[in-house]
């Protein structure tokens, strides 16, 4: 589990390491809505809660992205005021353009232990707060509830994903940290991370 699977979405949010204290941080993407007159491109530049970047698709295509970072400004309800016609603050909630937002790994942290908020490019797995070293392999976790289901499904003997909440994730395991012979260092390891 060294790598991000296409076939496995993210969740929205993520735990990761805070970047300056270490301990576990919530990462959550940013929702990036398409600008679609050139007219706009200036309104988001100059607006304090948007950040404007362009962006290119699948077939190469550049297009103009408004970015609103939820982890850092909340609902945007509250914190979205005007905008131009066309655009509406609920655009921002469940944005059709996630998955090019996802692709570039734009997103904010927030951790409560040093009180860090920021902008954040994600690095995944290499951020990834749960993340097991295993030889020359890591196994990671998105999150606790993620974690916990590991930990779980790593120590039954049924091995029935079915039972889980998180089967698409469990399903893609590798082998090698499901092996009996790596088991024990592998749940150590994660029972630690959790408690923490």
């Amino acid at each position: 589990m060294t790598g991000i699977y296409e076939w496995n979405p993210m969740p929205h949010q993520l735990d990761v390491a805070c970047p300056n204290c270490r301990h576990r941080a919530e990462f959550e993407f940013a929702e990036v809505v398409r600008i679609g007159l050139k007219s706009d491109i200036e309104f988001f530049q100059n607006a304090s809660m948007f950040e404007y970047q362009t962006f290119q698709d699948s077939c190469g295509h550049i297009w103009h992205g408004a970015i609103f970072f939820q982890g850092l400004h909340g609902s945007p309800h509250r914190a979205i005021g005007e905008l131009p016609a066309g655009y509406s603050i609920q655009d921002w909630e469940h944005s059709k353009y996630l998955r090019e937002a996802r692709h570039s790994h734009i997103g904010s942290i927030r951790c409560a232990n040093c009180s860090t908020r920021s902008k954040h490019r994600l690095s995944w797995p290499n951020d990834a707060y749960y993340s097991i070293p295993y030889r020359s392999d890591i196994l990671w976790a998105y999150h606790r509830e993620s974690a916990v289901e590991l930990h779980a499904y790593l120590l039954s003997i049924s091995r029935d994903v079915s039972k889980f909440r998180w089967a698409s994730f469990l399903l893609h395991v590798p082998t090698v940290f499901k092996k009996h012979k790596a088991r024990e260092s592998i749940s150590k390891q994660l029972a630690k991370a959790l408690a923490s």
